[in-house]
């Protein structure tokens, strides 16, 4: 009984198989059959990508019941953690978390940069200072949180290029996959008849495709052909420099050194940390590897427009200096300009400031000089409206012999508008009517408190003013040569002339080079990986019944394009060439023998164009592997469809 069932059941499966062979093309699937068919298309997608294999937890801990996510186990937790830390989605999210990061640290006054501006926003914001402490917001690219991410984004990009490295060696290694079965099945197809011997077919393509920079080789009646490995190799060189740009960023930050320097028409400079008006470095730079250089401001060289809507523009910004190297080195001369700095033994030196320093003679009640100086002033706007101090800490007595000191509070402007012309403020950049307002004042500075100072402010809260006439502060406005007499008789200031200043940036930034080598790395990859398209081209050449050589051609893509068939035409053109299309022969049936994957051409003399993608052959998604599935199996090898393959007892 139960062989009669059986052999029921044989017969009806030989039915279905033959009905489903002859059939309109429709085919049963099973639940069964799914499953196979997605293990073949993530196969298949797999050969053509280098990106790491997801897999979900029920792979690592086998099936669950119910529905239910198994327990993975501390080391299934520890992969699921590591593939999701290397996954290009986490590493988007951390290069996102590290750009906004870097958001506080552009806004908000930093440690690193400037103490005093940090110190000044704390005095302003009682209330959100104990909350920016509390997240590190005033020293935000030396805090935990963005120290994290910092590392967290370097190892998830180290873990996902080394595995994907090794597969693109694989490949590269690897040989193109043989032809499908049915070529017809891919998105760019065609097909035409020819007297030449399949032979010379072959060898005939294997000659174009090589031409066209295509890796070849002959499998079975077919050429297989793939291209386009350098959109691999452009996404890797992306991820690498990604990495380079991380530790030259790292490099300069733990080895950097900035300082700034003023230095006036006639005095100079020495690189060394005393010579310096302000100076930072890394937390890992050492001081001895300071490069020995000087150089001696010669003159600075400005020029401006006179007239027009761009009046005060300046046009030649430059600083003439004679520099050397070492203790010993010969003078040279050179120009610094704004962008195009004094390079030095890997030491830039750029010029970045520039304004007037006012010469001015104090003499005593005696008629002598206890200071002649120029004294840097700082400006205030586009114009040079500059402010500062003068003091006088030692040398100068009173009328009565007592040891003083003087202070001036001063304002200069290199174009004065003239008098009862409103604002004290320049005119123009350029000293073409130069002024300078001083108010006296005399007793202690307080620079022998101990306490830093600064030297372009005047602090008179333990000073006394000079009075006037009249009983108020002491204050005159000169021109140069004109001198403000002190009252009673204590002395006088002289306003002798204008020399003028500019203010300098020494840096050493070790890993700009890298950072930039990086940049440029990255873009060419970027651009490699997102215009360049991997693609395989199959030839197949085989005699029909007839005696005339059925010649096919399909291209398959990772991704859908239109260039795939304008340039499978392409090759179709080049390769007519050596096979021309038959010529129909009259009153001569064709075989029913020709081959299943060969198509009727056209017409007489041309080949059919070849077939872009469609609804019945789509190039993404899981039907496009299924086309990939038959692409990437040697010829003759391709594991044949449970509803193609004859059920058993069938052939019986």
């Amino acid at each position: 009984m139960s062989k009669a069932n059986s052999s029921t059941d044989t017969g009806a499966d030989a039915r279905t198989a033959e009905g489903s062979r002859t059939g309109a093309g429709t085919r049963t699937d099973t639940g069964a059959d799914e499953r196979a068919q997605r293990r073949a298309d993530r196969a298949a997608g797999e050969r053509l990508s280098t990106a790491p294999r997801e897999e979900s937890p029920e792979a690592e801990s086998g099936s669950g019941s119910g529905g239910g996510v198994p327990a993975m186990g501390v080391i299934g937790w520890i992969r699921w953690f590591w593939r999701q830390l290397t996954s290009m989605r986490v590493a988007l999210i951390l290069l996102f978390l590290l750009s906004l990061g870097a958001i506080p640290g552009s806004l908000i006054p930093q440690t690193s940069v400037d103490d005093f501006k940090v110190q000044e926003f704390k005095d302003q914001h009682t209330t959100l200072t104990p909350i920016y402490e509390k997240l590190q917001l005033f020293d935000v690219y030396s805090s935990v949180w963005f120290s994290a991410i910092y590392i967290l984004l370097f190892v998830s990009l180290i873990g996902c290029i080394v595995p994907r490295t090794g597969q693109f060696v694989g490949q590269l290694r690897s040989r193109p996959p043989g032809a499908p079965k049915r070529l017809t099945r891919l998105p760019a197809y065609t097909t035409w008849r020819t007297e030449a011997d399949p032979e010379q077919v072959r060898e005939a393509a294997l000659g174009v495709l090589g031409k066209r920079r295509f890796r070849a080789h002959t499998v079975g009646d077919a050429v297989a052909a793939e291209k386009g490995y350098l959109r691999e190799a452009g996404n890797l060189v992306f991820h690498v420099a990604l990495i380079v740009m991380l530790v030259a960023f790292a490099t300069g930050q733990l080895f950097k050194s900035e300082g700034g320097k003023l230095v006036v028409e006639g005095d100079g400079f020495a690189n060394t940390l005393t010579q310096y008006d302000d100076f930072k470095s890394g937390s890992l730079y050492d001081s001895d590897t300071l490069a020995p250089f000087s150089f001696v401001l010669d003159k600075f060289v400005g020029t401006y427009e006179e007239s027009g809507p761009q009046r005060g523009t300046p046009r030649t910004f430059e600083a003439r200096v004679t520099y050397n190297k070492g203790a010993d080195g010969p003078d040279r001369k050179a120009v610094i300009r704004v962008n195009e700095p004094l390079v030095v033994d890997g030491t830039k030196v750029y010029l970045i400031a520039h304004g007037y320093a006012p010469v001015v003679t104090v003499r005593d009640s005696k008629g002598k000089v206890v200071s002649r100086n120029a004294v840097p002033l700082l400006p205030i706007d586009n114009n040079i409206t500059s402010t500062g101090a003068i003091k006088v800490m030692d040398g100068y007595r009173d009328k009565n012999g007592e040891k003083t000191q003087l202070g001036f509070k001063a304002f200069f402007v290199p174009t004065f508008a003239g008098h009862g012309k409103g604002e004290m403020f320049s005119q123009f950049p350029g000293a073409e009517y130069p002024v300078l307002a001083l108010s006296a004042y005399h007793g202690s500075l307080g620079v022998d408190s101990g306490l830093p100072q600064n030297v372009y402010q005047l602090d008179t809260s333990k000073m006394e003013e000079f009075k006037d006439e009249n009983g108020e502060l002491l204050k005159k406005m000169l021109r140069p040569g004109e001198k403000l007499d002190l009252s009673n008789g204590e002395g006088s200031i002289t306003f002798e002339g204008i020399e003028e200043w500019a203010s300098f940036q020494i840096s050493q930034q070790p890993g700009n080079g890298l950072a930039l080598g990086g940049a440029i790395a990255a873009i060419a990859g970027l651009a490699a990986s997102l215009f360049i398209q991997r693609r395989r081209v199959w030839v197949r050449a085989v005699r029909g019944a007839d005696g005339v050589t059925v010649v096919e051609m399909a291209g398959l893509g990772r991704s859908e394009s239109a260039k795939l068939p304008e340039e499978l035409g392409d090759l179709a053109a080049a390769l007519l060439t050596t096979a021309p299309v038959a010529a129909e022969k009259p009153g001569k049936p064709e075989s029913s023998e020709k081959p299943e994957t060969a198509e009727k051409p056209e017409g007489p003399g041309k080949p059919e164009k070849p077939a872009a993608s469609d609804a019945s052959a789509p190039s993404e998604g899981p039907d496009a592997a299924t086309h990939e599935d038959d692409a990437t199996n040697e010829a003759g090898s391709r594991p044949v469809h449970h509803a193609e393959a004859p059920a058993e007892g069938a052939e019986k």
